[in-house]
């Protein structure tokens, strides 16, 4: 029967920078906490599996050999970088490094919700790397669900798959982008029943179109889906017709040829809100999505006051 061979462990590492470090076995085994027999067997062990003498033994001196030398640079370059992969872990278990994929429709951006969240976040988790992509909004549940986006900002009303959910972090209402040379241009407010005789440039988030014809009684008219608000403002700006849009547009978007009208009546209420994986495990997603859910708290406590 033949002795297995000696599976090198972290510990005889350990066992011998601290001889090599004191040249003293009995000081070097205090330190670790184990007995000096202990601590012997563990460096004979490992002579015995290299082959090599790594000390020079005699009654009152311990020395390294030249073979000793080179290996204790080597054993303490991998003791520091096990203890840097022992604490990278754990910080990745507390979610401080990662990384996390967001997804944005640009009206996201304009309001500003989607700066806000990752400023502060970065400030807080400077070593998460935060990947973040302007993406059309009819991919976005299906980007979570796959994998390829951790969390999306869009705008409601959306069709989720079921591991999805949605919090809502900001609400607004719409108003309408006119031509500059419209009849409308002087910024008078317009009933939706104004509007039956009109095209209308139509955004990604199409609610707004929708609610503005149902209150009108009619059915819109639909010139194009041009896709993001600067495009939908484009055409608008071209005459092709008018847009419902949010009001973070009108605030943000500067586009020559179009100007912005209040729509009469109750407000057309949107929404900005966070999506994400409902079982979400990745520890940094986690404390995004902590982070949001936090601030969102006390901005809606702040806006109660």
């Amino acid at each position: 029967m033949t002795d297995r061979p000696l599976q090198m462990e972290i510990r005889h590492l350990r066992c011998f920078a601290a001889v090599a470090t004191q040249l003293h076995f009995t000081r070097a085994a205090e330190n670790l906490g184990i007995s000096t027999p202990a601590i012997s067997k563990q460096i004979q062990e490992i002579e015995q599996t290299l082959g090599t003498r790594l000390f020079e033994r005699t009654k009152r001196s311990v020395k390294l050999t030249s073979a000793g030398h080179l290996y204790l640079a080597e054993v303490k370059q991998t003791l520091v970088q096990f203890a840097r992969a022992n604490e990278t872990a754990r910080r990745a278990g507390r979610g401080e490094v990662g990384r996390i994929e967001i997804g944005y429709v640009a009206s996201a951006a304009f309001s500003g919700i989607l700066q806000r969240n990752l400023s502060h976040f970065r400030r807080e988790r400077p070593e998460v790397q935060i990947n973040s992509w302007e993406v059309s909004m009819e991919r976005l549940p299906k980007l979570l669900e796959e994998g390829d986006l951790d969390i999306a900002f869009l705008r409601p009303p959306m069709a989720y798959p079921s591991s999805i959910e949605e919090l809502t972090l900001h609400r607004e209402r719409f108003v309408l982008a006119v031509p500059a040379d419209s009849q409308w241009a002087a910024g008078k407010t317009i009933s939706a029943s104004q509007l039956r005789v009109h095209s209308f440039v139509v955004p990604e988030q199409e609610s707004g179109t929708m609610e503005v014809a149902r209150r009108g009684k009619f059915s819109p008219k639909v010139a194009g889906r041009p896709g993001s608000l600067v495009a939908v403002l484009a055409s608008v700006a071209m005459g092709q017709g008018v847009a419902v849009v949010p009001l973070t547009a009108s605030e943000h978007i500067d586009v020559p040829g179009v100007r912005y009208c209040e729509l009469a009546g109750d407000p057309v209420l949107s929404s900005i809100a966070m999506a994400y994986r409902q079982h979400e495990r990745a520890p940094a997603v986690k404390a995004f999505l902590d982070q949001v859910r936090e601030q969102t708290l006390v901005s809606g406590a702040a806006k109660r006051r």
